[in-house]
Parts: structure tokens; C-alpha cells; sequence
């Protein structure tokens, strides 16, 4: 028999509204969007907020994430090491394809890239630990949304504006999203000079229950990543990708 525990449900489905809304919510917002009583929602924020998991703005009455949570997803990152656990396999998968390959993790409207092993090639594709692309870019962007339940990604992909960083960037919302669903289907997601004009890319994500999804992409020159290769990175990705997965997995249950 599973124990039901309805306030705590509620709590964490306030705390997952607030954490995926750009703009601060206030209780009549959180009341509407959840369908949960404005009684019962103050009740419970306010409790969230003398936890100090969520703020509240004295003058707009609206709230946000806390620091609270920051430090708990720092602690949980701290003892599951993704980038120790992520690195030589990423290294396996950059001597096969001879491409840069990325690790990275969403950062509310961004990507943060956590890891990276350069290519050994003289022309390559590199980036400092740390930077940040905008969600909705590349090969990432789609693999990141294709994570996510279908209703919350079109409603992001619609509330968010579209970039032109080339000529080739998808900047219509509906082709767009049928990009995103085309990655579901898939397992990956490319990114055809979309970013970066003359640079391909190819995206995909990392599932560990319990565990914020990640992402692993391998990026290149369009002359060194042709579409005869990019099936064979795909799989390599794919492969990669699970065999992380399987090993996050085992540290998290020791």
C-alpha cells in the first residue's frame, strides 16, 4: 500500500510551477494554474517560505525560488559526480567520432556547459567550462524539450521568441516544436548550421530517475560531420548516453 501524502504532493507541485515560471507567481496565479484552492495554496507557501525554499516579494506579493533548494541541488550534484562519471566515456565517444563532445545541464532558461573533451583535430569546436547557451538553440535546445511531457513543451517553445543566429535557424514555433517531436521519436537531436553557420551538432539527453536531466552533444565542422557520418554518430551518442545513464544509476542507489 502507498502512503498518499496530498499536502506534500501539492507543495512540490507549487515548487515546480515556480521553478519553470520566468516571472514570479503569485498565490492566485499558482491557485489557478494548479486548480488547488487560494486557501490551501497560501497555506502551503507560506510554509515553503519559512523553509526558505521559495520568497516572496513584500511589494508584488509574488514568489520564487529560494536558496534553499540552490543549496540542495548543489549537495545532490556534489554527491553524484555526473562529470567524473560522464568524462571517459565522453572521451571514448570523441576518439570514435574525432569531435569536440559537451556535457551540460539546463539552468532555468539556459544550458550550462559542465564538461567538455576537445577534439584532437586542428580546426575544432570548443567552449569554456561553465558558459551558457540559451535553451532554445541547437541541437541541445531540442534535445532538452524533447524531454519534457509534450503540453509543457509547446508552452515553452511558444512562450519563449525564437533566435535567427543564421539563416538556417528555425524560428517558426510550429516547425520548431515538429523538430522537438521528431527528437522524441528519435532518441537525438541535430543541429544543422542552425547555431553556428558551417558547424552541425548533434544532441542527446541523459535519464537518471531522481536526477535532473542532462545532455551530451558532439559538435563540428559541416565538412567533418557529413550526413554519411551522422547516423554512425547518432548511435555512438545513443550508446554513450545510455551506458552514463546505467552508471549514475548504480552511484545513486550505493
Amino acid at each position: 500500500m502507498v502512503y498518499q501524502a496530498p499536502t506534500v504532493k501539492k507543495a512540490f507541485q507549487i515548487l515546480d510551477l515556480v521553478a519553470k515560471r520566468d516571472k514570479r507567481l503569485t498565490v492566485s496565479d499558482l491557485s489557478r494554474e494548479l486548480g488547488i484552492s487560494k486557501s490551501t495554496v497560501h497555506g502551503i507557501a507560506q510554509a515553503l517560505e519559512g523553509t526558505g525554499a521559495i520568497v516572496r516579494d513584500d511589494k508584488t506579493k509574488r514568489y520564487s525560488l529560494g536558496l534553499t533548494l540552490v543549496e540542495l541541488g548543489r549537495k545532490a550534484y556534489a554527491r553524484i559526480d555526473l562529470r567524473g562519471i560522464a568524462r571517459p566515456f565522453m572521451e571514448e565517444l570523441m576518439r570514435s567520432t574525432r569531435q569536440s563532445v559537451f556535457l551540460g545541464i539546463r539552468s532555468g532558461n539556459y544550458v550550462s556547459i559542465v564538461d567538455i573533451v576537445e577534439s584532437t583535430q586542428d580546426l575544432k569546436i570548443t567552449a569554456h567550462i561553465g558558459a551558457r547557451l540559451p535553451l532554445l538553440v541547437g541541437a541541445t535546445g531540442k534535445i532538452f524539450m524533447a524531454s519534457l511531457a509534450e503540453q509543457e513543451a509547446v508552452r515553452l517553445i511558444r512562450s519563449m521568441k525564437l533566435r535567427r543566429d543564421t539563416e538556417k535557424s528555425i524560428i517558426d514555433p510550429d516547425c520548431y516544436i515538429e523538430e522537438v517531436r521528431k527528437a522524441r521519436e528519435l532518441g537525438y537531436a541535430l543541429d544543422e548550421e542552425e547555431y553556428l553557420q558551417g558547424v552541425r551538432a548533434a544532441a542527446v539527453s541523459i535519464r537518471v530517475p531522481g536526477m535532473p536531466i542532462s545532455a551530451i552533444w558532439v559538435v563540428g565542422f559541416t565538412q567533418s560531420m557529413r550526413d554519411a557520418n551522422m547516423t554512425t554518430i547518432a548511435i555512438a551518442m545513443k550508446e554513450t548516453a545510455a551506458a552514463i545513464s546505467r552508471k549514475l544509476d548504480l552511484q545513486r542507489l550505493e
